[in-house]
């Protein structure tokens, strides 16, 4: 049969449209109440749940995962960058206390693969059914010349709701003296790539398939690692320590994110006070203790690109640190204390 001329061009709609007849399938698990309609409409169809709330906020980010791409490139895995876009943007939405309903993708590129087309699809679905979060619609698009052969760029939109009146607000809450709580990450999460793949790839000459004895994997797989959602634990954690109508034991949550500690912290403290972190009150994972001693990169750099193994801050009231910290573990998260709310300008302190 003879080719279309936009086939010939670069562009196979036909292609297209048969990968994308399997998005049914792939995306049954991520299906909630309030989904309408069907994807592959020309916009997704999402109903606030009546009755629920009585101010409800809708509360929104769009994001992507950065030069981790291109260590998927390299170990030609695709199954875990649509898991983390979803779990980084969950977590964007959760410091502010909202839930997440809805998600949508964007996947750009020269030519569509499908068996990547598949991976990447199952990871943002494993990603939204764990979080409660349909999938609702997204944009594929073919476009030959553009990108690098073997190469495609992702960004994803994600749409929650909080009740206006339990909406986290740490610049209005956040005092001296609360305690500043640090949950665990897996290891680099979606920031600092471009940095990493310098140092481990390009001065310290490490291959994506050669196993690290340190790291009990190798580099690569490290560093697919997929981001952690800290989304249901959020929840859970503001349901038992902010009931409706009660006090506020948790005053704010601190995704880190690019920026780490330095810039992401303060996003969420009042003008009238700094946060110290203190070093060394958390056991740092293993990538971090090889960027930190072999890296060459100043040790303040280091907290202002990676999240050096904590990927949540929650700052608490002191008397409830303790209660909160237990709460976090039986939730099978590991967290510290690491540092605490003093007066200052809204900066972070690592000391």
């Amino acid at each position: 049969m003879k080719k279309s001329a936009y086939a010939a061009a670069g562009v196979d709609i036909d292609l297209g449209n048969r990968v994308k007849a399997t998005l049914p399938q792939l995306l049954a698990s991520t299906r909630r109440p309030g989904v309408l309609g069907k994807v592959g409409g020309f916009g997704g169809l999402f109903a606030i749940p009546a009755g629920k709330y009585e101010e409800p906020i809708l509360v929104s980010s769009v994001d992507g995962v950065g030069t981790k791409l291109k260590v998927a490139f390299l170990m030609n895995r695709h199954d875990t960058i649509g898991e983390d876009l979803v779990n980084h943007c969950v977590n964007d939405i959760a410091v502010l206390g909202a839930e997440p309903l809805f998600f949508l993708d964007y996947l750009g590129t020269g030519k569509l693969e499908p068996h990547v087309f598949t991976e990447i699809i199952q990871g943002f679905a494993r990603g939204c059914s764990a979080n409660r979060c349909a999938l609702i619609g997204g944009e594929t698009a073919q476009m030959p010349g553009f990108y690098q052969e073997g190469e495609y760029d992702l960004s994803g939109t994600i749409v929650g709701i909080v009740e206006k009146s339990r909406m986290l607000n740490g610049q209005r809450n956040v005092k001296r003296g609360d305690v500043v709580i640090g949950i665990e990450s897996n290891g680099l999460h979606t920031n600092g790539y471009s940095l990493a793949r310098r140092i481990l790839f390009d001065k310290l000459g490490y291959r994506p398939s050669g196993r690290v004895a340190e790291l009990g994997c190798t580099m690569g797989e490290e560093m697919l690692k997929v981001h952690r959602s800290y989304g249901p634990l959020v929840q859970s954690l503001l349901k038992r320590f902010n009931p409706l109508g009660g006090v506020a034991s948790i005053k704010a949550f601190a995704h880190i994110t690019g920026g780490g500690f330095v810039d992401n912290i303060p996003r969420v403290l009042p003008k009238t006070a700094d946060v110290i972190v203190r070093k060394g009150s958390w056991e740092m994972l293993p990538i971090f203790q090889l960027l930190r001693d072999r890296g060459g990169v100043e040790e303040l750099e280091l907290y202002q690109v990676f999240n050096m193994g904590i990927g949540m801050v929650c700052v608490v009231a002191a008397d409830q640190a303790a209660s909160v910290l237990k709460a976090i573990g039986r939730a099978r998260h590991t967290a510290w204390i690491i540092g605490e709310v003093v007066r200052g300008t809204g900066k972070t302190r690592i000391e």
